[in-house]
């Protein structure tokens, strides 16, 4: 009641912030460009709410401001974060991504070479997210995978920082090392990025965005890290998640115990039981409804 009893004596003058957080409550969240966006039709919308507090009746007056205010709003904002995040391929594409993260360990030689042999073996499409971290302890890996046609190559931040913990300039830098490194020491311009951890924020998306990069994420999480996971219970959960367009995410720096198990599962039993191709992330995004030959 409060809420109402506050939209209702607010003066239109005020800040388009302040009034979308009355009509969508304290927790709402306005980002910047969408104030900016939107100060430019300031006049349009104080005029139309004028009018509207006039001809309709004060019971009503606060929802259908705020629908008002919705309506004139919404096309101005830019569009929301999540719409910038790739976390699958299309719905009717035939084929899955199988993603692996290259990650810094404290322990090991940080590389499943039985895994990557197989792939290697079996013609299997995958994509890597390398840290920068990881790169400078595995030179002669890194070039290894690059040489192979059906791997791609992707970034996963110099040093698997938190980011959203940072600024937008520090996150920058964590995002744009890697990049750098593989152009300049390998040749290879890197164009997919993977958060350390899936963690973002704006400054995240917005960085990434500038860099010309594609945020990449995943919507099928294997749980390959987790020690307490046998090969079976993560099959089982891939048998769960994985549909037409899907992006699994893995390890390829020996964390995941079951890994190599698991991907010989997927590429023999399930993926041809359900009709599904590997492809990398690139081929996968561009999928118009047919695996590739």
């Amino acid at each position: 009641m409060k809420r109402v009893e506050s939209l209702l004596n607010l003066n239109l003058d005020l800040s388009l912030p302040r009034l979308l957080r009355s009509c969508l409550g304290q927790g709402a969240f306005l980002g910047k460009e969408a104030v900016v966006a939107a100060s430019g039709r300031a006049g349009e919308m104080t005029d139309f709410f004028n009018s509207l507090l006039v001809t309709i009746r004060p019971r009503y007056s606060s929802g259908i401001l705020c629908l008002a205010l919705t309506m004139l709003l919404v096309p101005a904002m830019p569009p929301f974060t999540q719409a910038q995040v790739i976390k699958s391929g299309p719905p009717s594409c035939p084929g899955v991504a199988l993603t692996f993260d290259l990650c810094p360990v404290r322990r090991g030689a940080g590389y499943d070479q039985a895994l990557i042999d197989y792939l290697i073996e079996q013609k299997i499409p995958a994509t890597f997210f390398m840290s920068g971290n990881w790169m400078m302890r595995h030179d002669e890996q890194v070039k290894a995978l690059l040489q192979i046609p059906f791997f791609e190559v992707g970034t996963h931040g110099k040093v698997h920082a938190h980011l959203p913990l940072h600024s937008a300039d520090e996150q920058k830098q964590e995002i744009l090392g890697p990049v750098r490194l593989l152009k300049t020491k390998y040749g290879h311009d890197a164009t997919l990025f993977r958060p350390p951890y899936g963690e973002f924020n704006d400054d995240t998306v917005n960085v990434a965005r500038a860099l010309g990069l594609q945020f990449i994420l995943w919507n099928v999480e294997s749980g390959d890290p987790d020690p307490t996971l046998t090969a079976m219970r993560i099959e089982d959960r891939l048998k769960q998640l994985v549909r037409k367009g899907s992006v699994i995410v893995m390890h390829a720096n020996g964390k995941g115990r079951h890994t190599h198990e698991v991907v010989q599962h997927l590429h023999q039993h399930l993926l041809p039981e359900r009709n599904l191709t590997p492809m990398t992330m690139s081929d996968l995004l561009i999928c118009n409804g047919q695996a590739a030959p």
